[in-house]
């Protein structure tokens, strides 16, 4: 018995790996995308297997931008949740809810299944967008059918046209967070579509699971630590106390990454440069600080989580949407596994090694 599955191959899967090290979409390295690719270019690489021609990319950002209306049914729903809700539950209960409003939710055929795949990955920035508008009292910002995926979102969200570097830096952080092979939430999307669930319970399985702070809110967490260390001098006694307490210091470490997160590199490059666009270094000098100590005290390197918080908090990004991101960008590795697990299915179905008591009579009630 392996706790925790590790190391344990659980399927096969041409999507993505992680050999020595290496991350790879369809076997493009990720340093190769994040410096090159749009995020709309991961999208049909993820889904088709190959980088798309200019005919294709242009037919896949028509289908984004058609696809990208939201039912009204569900704009009400949001308008009426709570002000304070947790906003991934608020993306788990409306994902699941706009398959009350599509026609193909059941049909589980590949041509319904990409569109599916489409329809959800147009509509999880708008749906993020609206609802950060709606608990604010203000109306949703609609999306602008020429501006790009990365574009629109920072659009949506605030309402004005963003500066080039945050178009690229949101950009390649959206490509970083893809796909990451079979990590848990992607698991557990596949582990509903075995069982022949449609799309849209899948990618609500793989929301819950992303939820988890362990899983996808770590990188809220490791902004909640910056803000409360607040300055550089304040970080070695800070990092110290907590290292004595034998309290984990989020954003270190990765259970495949044994000499480092190769997309750790991409997103301190991106702190640094959004935060000296901005005049203000305090959070990429802090975490620069905290990264040294904890390479120093326990010899763990950042993973994804760590810069990425940074990252999102010079892009103006409300700390509660961090991992909503992730999960609207995860919904491009989420779908494309989902698609290969119904090309090739079977029941995911493993067992327990029982450790509970045995051989027990029945006591009768009366002498218990």
């Amino acid at each position: 018995m392996t706790k925790g599955l590790e190391g344990v191959v659980a399927v096969t899967s041409e999507i993505s790996s992680i050999i020595d090290g290496v991350l790879t979409y369809r076997g493009i390295n990720i340093d190769d995308l994040a410096d090159n690719a749009s995020f709309e270019e991961v999208l049909y690489l993820l889904w088709h297997g190959d980088l798309p021609n200019r005919t294709q990319l242009n037919q896949l950002r028509d289908q984004l931008n058609r696809y990208s209306d939201i039912p009204e049914e569900i704009v009400s729903q949001m308008k009426s949740y709570p002000k304070t809700a947790n906003t991934m539950a608020v993306l788990r209960s409306v994902v699941s809810a706009l398959s009350l409003y599509d026609e193909q939710a059941d049909d589980i055929s590949r041509d319904a299944n990409m569109e599916k795949a489409i329809k959800l990955t147009a509509q999880l920035p708008v749906l993020i967008t609206a609802y950060n508008h709606y608990r604010h009292g203000r109306e949703r910002v609609k999306p602008n059918p020429d501006y790009s995926f990365a574009q629109n979102f920072l659009y949506m969200l605030n309402g004005e046209e963003p500066t080039d570097v945050a178009v690229q830096a949101f950009n390649k952080a959206l490509v970083l967070h893809a796909d990451h092979e079979l990590n848990a939430s992607t698991f557990s999307a596949r582990v509903t579509t075995a069982t022949l669930s449609d799309m849209y319970s899948a990618v609500t399985s793989a929301i819950g699971t992303l939820k988890g702070p362990l899983h996808g809110g770590a990188n809220e967490q490791v902004m909640a630590m910056l803000e409360e260390i607040g300055t550089v001098d304040n970080a070695e006694t800070y990092i110290k106390r907590k290292l004595d307490a034998k309290e984990k210091i989020m954003g270190f470490g990765h259970r495949v990454y044994k000499d480092g997160d190769p997309r750790a590199r991409h997103l301190q490059q991106m702190s640094r440069q959004l935060a000296e666009q901005k005049g203000d270094t305090k959070w990429y000098d802090l975490s620069v600080k905290i990264e040294q100590i904890v390479e120093r005290e326990k010899g763990l390197k950042p993973n994804v989580d760590f810069y990425s918080a940074s990252v999102y908090t010079y892009l103006g990004l409300p700390r509660d949407l961090f991992t909503p991101i992730f999960a609207m960008s995860r919904i491009s590795g989420w779908t494309a596994h989902i698609l290969e697990q119904y090309d090739n299915n079977r029941l995911i179905r493993p067992r327990a090694e029982y450790t509970g008591h045995g051989n027990r009579p029945y006591v009768p009630l009366e002498e218990r």
